[in-house]
């Protein structure tokens, strides 16, 4: 499970250290695609092909099934950590993500999301409030 707040920087070249609590898990590859509220999310090889199973049993007549699938899959890109634990973030979702130099890393139970620092603040700022008042209802 992964869980935790960090804060990393992207390289130059668009590479992110991984958290070290996380290497050992995501070690012999991850995949990492677009997320919701524009983040970008992590999976171990294992939890994403999970997740396209998933996906696979949704009805090929559903179009937000076809949509969501098309958006999830499309901008998917495996990749193995060098044995520095950096990952490179493909141009493409880092477009997407809005990420420049200052991320934000969660842990989010079976994915690892990537937020650009800014957005993550604002969002959680946004939450929190909601996260604060949430009862039994």
């Amino acid at each position: 499970m992964f869980l935790g707040t960090y804060t990393p920087r992207l390289d130059e070249k668009g590479r992110l250290i991984l958290p070290a609590k996380y290497r050992d898990e995501l070690a012999y590859g991850l995949v990492l695609t677009r997320g919701q509220e524009r983040c970008i999310y992590v999976f171990s090889q294992r939890e994403f092909e999970k997740q396209h199973e998933q996906l696979a049993q949704a009805s090929l007549t559903s179009r937000k099934a076809r949509d969501y699938a098309r958006v999830f899959l499309s901008g998917a890109s495996d990749e193995v950590p060098d044995k520095q634990g950096r990952v490179t973030i493909p141009q493409v979702l880092r477009t997407y993500g809005g990420l420049d130099r200052e991320v934000t890393v969660i842990g989010a139970g079976n994915r690892i999301e990537i937020w650009d620092s800014a957005a993550w603040q604002q969002y959680l700022q946004e939450q929190e409030e909601v996260f604060s008042e949430t009862d039994e209802d």
